[in-house]
């Protein structure tokens, strides 16, 4: 009986260029990797356009598939109302977490992946638990696996910086939205 070589397909959240090169290169081990840029949260739109085009840049001399959200600050203002005073890794930030997982979910059931995860859990700033949990969550919601994980394990923060360094990926000094610009 001849097993089947071909890996699941598996859809990776990204924020941005030097969160993504570690993170994408453990998981296409493993998955049939393609990208999804939905992040409404960042702020101002130069920033969100800035991010977006290197991380196409970056992915594109991977070949690895970039699937573009719409950037709809709005509705992210609207969920995160009354919480901008907020610490940073508070109330908001969940709510930020979950918006942009569920529409990773969702695009990944609407594309048949099989399962969907984020490079969030990279940074020594974002709760890993957290966003997991979240994540668990929304399994439950869709068809599609959710891939759990705390990317900055096992030197995982270190090797994304080492990397976005070796590419020469512009590095923020910020999560993205407004109010962490002001906790910066």
């Amino acid at each position: 009986m001849l097993m089947s070589t071909r890996k699941k397909k598996l859809l990776l959240h990204t924020c941005c260029a030097p969160c993504s090169p570690h993170v994408v290169d453990l998981l296409s081990r493993e998955f049939n990797v393609s990208a999804f840029f939905y992040n409404p949260n960042i702020y101002p739109l130069k920033e969100y356009e800035l991010r977006l085009k290197e991380i196409k840049e970056f992915l594109r001399t991977l070949s690895v598939e970039l699937i573009e959200g719409e950037y709809d600050s709005d509705q992210w203002f609207g969920r995160v109302e009354g919480m901008e005073q907020d610490e940073e890794g508070g109330r908001r930030c969940h709510v930020c977490f979950r918006m942009r997982l569920e529409k990773t979910a969702l695009v990944a059931q609407a594309k048949g992946f099989h399962y969907f995860t984020t490079t969030l859990s990279v940074s020594p700033h974002k709760n890993s638990k957290i966003i997991n949990q979240i994540g668990r969550d929304l399994q439950g919601t869709t068809d599609v696996i959710f891939y759990e994980a705390d990317f900055k394990k096992r030197d995982g923060f270190k090797k994304s910086c080492e990397l976005s360094q070796k590419h020469g990926f512009y590095r923020q000094n910020y999560c993205g939205c407004i109010f962490s610009t002001e906790q910066k």
